[in-house]
């Protein structure tokens, strides 16, 4: 329940900050897909913040993060050459 609380929260404050922008919901493509790259990015934020307060770099902060497989996902590719590896061990 507790999450779909914060759910609502969350698209309350979406919605406040689109009326803020006087843009419409659903938002036009462009602006809604620039929209959800900074929730990606945002979602990244303290975990890759806490790696870089213990005093990692840039790059290794996001490695343990993993926020570059969160943000970017599976690249195109990587699942051909998982399946070309599993047929080369058989």
């Amino acid at each position: 329940m507790k999450l779909y609380i914060l759910s609502l929260g969350a698209g309350l404050l979406v919605g406040i900050i689109y009326s803020l922008l006087s843009v419409r919901s659903p938002a036009p493509p462009l602006i809604a897909l620039v929209g959800l790259l900074g929730i990606l990015l945002g979602e990244q934020v303290i975990p890759v913040g806490k790696q870089l307060f213990n005093g990692a770099t840039f790059s290794t902060a996001c490695d343990k993060a993993q926020a570059t497989h969160h943000v970017l996902g599976q690249l195109p590719g990587r699942n051909t050459d998982d399946k070309a590896s599993k047929e080369k061990q058989t």
